[in-house]
């Protein structure tokens, strides 16, 4: 919106946007934060484009606007609008990618519009962006992103990775304004697009998170109530799903990664009333001993509970499943033809 023109005293004339901005930036924040909620996504950025623009509105322009809202100015003050108290004002009201996403358009590009929009971001989908990168190109991400997003993701990379990438971080140097920018770019194209088409499989893997923790019978029931009712997100969340029996379909490194993670007593309850196949197959993953130990638990040890065996199995698959968000295993084998319950 173009800045209002001056007036024959030297007032500037408001603008409708600008008049908006002004009222809000004079109002208490509880009382302009409800207003804030009824603007879109439109409005919002036009609002705070003006706020940023606005500059000192003297104290009797504002009771000539909004007369009847003298109440919430402050006493004998004039009143400066600046992006930042856009922000504030929003801040609470809205989530933070909105927001971030508003300030970055009226900002401009630059450092705001894509780093603060990577640390407001999902924490796991950086991650996962991250783990396929050179640790050089991680090292750079993170130290430009907000410390606590940077602690976040560095959390979920791979022992190595995320070594690799600190001692990076610790010896970096200054990059030219330049190709910072083409850095910058290209990680808006290569991550931030990206991010965004990939919204929708972001909402099956909290599904399918879901579903992995229900019980079989309830599992089932879902799924087959999906493929009724929609067979394609049926089959993605099929894909995305891992139960204890699909065990059986990881790679023997990748088996023995995972048990060399599971206590002993967990291995036993979890192996009780399983096939020959699937028992075989999890014993073969395990050292020598280890191996010795549980099959002389499971001949004579005492029977356990169903829900012990259950909650056994499920610490087995989330460990599997946290795994697989680190990149350290792969839930299937390359001639897996599923993945999911038989």
């Amino acid at each position: 919106m173009a800045a209002g023109s001056m007036t024959k005293v030297g007032r500037r004339v408001l603008t409708p946007a600008e008049e908006v901005a002004a009222v809000l930036i004079a109002m208490k924040k509880t009382t302009a934060s409800r207003l804030v909620k009824y603007f879109d996504q439109a409005e919002l950025k036009q609002i705070t484009r003006a706020v940023s623009q606005l500059g000192p509105v003297p104290k009797p322009q504002l009771e000539t606007i909004v007369e009847q809202l003298a109440a919430f100015f402050a006493d004998g003050a004039n009143l400066i609008g600046t992006a930042r108290e856009m922000e504030k004002l929003l801040e609470g009201v809205l989530p933070p990618e909105q927001i971030a996403e508003i300030m970055a358009d009226v900002l401009g590009g630059g450092e705001r519009s894509i780093w603060d929009r990577i640390s407001n971001g999902s924490e796991t989908a950086l991650a996962a962006y991250l783990i396929k990168e050179h640790p050089q190109t991680a090292a750079l991400i993170l130290s430009k992103v907000k410390p606590a997003c940077a602690a976040k993701v560095m959390a979920q990379l791979p022992a190595p990775m995320r070594n690799a990438v600190m001692r990076r971080m610790l010896t970096f140097k200054p990059i030219v304004e330049t190709t910072m920018k083409m850095i910058e770019q290209t990680i808006h194209e290569d991550f931030m697009i990206n991010l965004a088409r990939n919204a929708a499989a972001d909402t099956h893997s909290r599904m399918a998170d879901i579903i992995n923790k229900m019980e079989r019978q309830s599992m089932e029931e879902v799924l087959d109530n999906l493929t009724q009712s929609r067979p394609k997100s049926a089959e993605i969340l099929k894909s995305l799903l891992f139960t204890f029996d699909d065990i059986i379909n990881l790679t023997p490194r990748a088996r023995t990664t995972l048990f060399d993670q599971i206590p002993h007593e967990k291995v036993i309850l979890a192996l009780k009333g399983t096939s020959g196949q699937l028992r075989n197959v999890v014993l073969s993953a395990l050292t020598a001993r280890a191996r010795r130990l549980v099959e002389h638990e499971l001949e004579g040890g005492e029977p356990a509970s169903q829900r012990d065996v259950h909650e056994a199995r499920r610490a087995i698959t989330d460990q599997a499943l946290e795994m697989a968000a680190r990149g350290e295993i792969e839930l299937s084998s390359a001639d897996s033809d599923e993945t999911y319950i038989r």
